[in-house]
């Protein structure tokens, strides 16, 4: 986990974020409430049902996904960095490493309280 950290990949979750995060994708897996791939994130953004975006900050080049930040902040959706795409990708439910990941918008989701507790943390790191 000492390995150096992209700084354009800005803001880094820190280890107990990253959990919490890792955490509520394996229940959106569940509840059919997550979007995989940075083409899917950006279609969640474009149609304004992403609740928040992770991306992965080891992907290689960084830059194939340096375009989710600029859309989440027009369309004002938070936005976050974990380190690993191999963990994103485990808390996905898929067997390959995943770069960026959407929570998208159900209204009668049991995970609305869940959610909102981590754009707010989200939130406080982009301040």
């Amino acid at each position: 986990m000492t390995e150096e950290v992209n700084p354009k990949a800005y803001p880094l979750a820190d280890q107990v974020l990253t959990t919490k995060i890792i955490d509520l994708l394996q229940q959106c897996v569940n509840f059919k409430q997550l979007k995989k791939g940075a083409n899917e994130a950006t279609k969640t953004l474009n149609r304004g049902i992403a609740e928040f975006i992770v991306m992965a900050a080891d992907t290689e080049p960084l830059e194939i996904l340096l375009h989710l930040p600029l859309l989440c902040e027009d369309k004002n959706v938070p936005y976050v960095f974990v380190r690993s795409k191999g963990a994103l990708g485990r808390a996905c439910g898929v067997s390959r490493p995943v770069i960026a990941a959407s929570v998208t918008v159900n209204e009668g989701s049991q995970l609305k309280t869940q959610i909102s507790a981590i754009q707010n943390s989200i939130e406080k790191l982009l301040i």
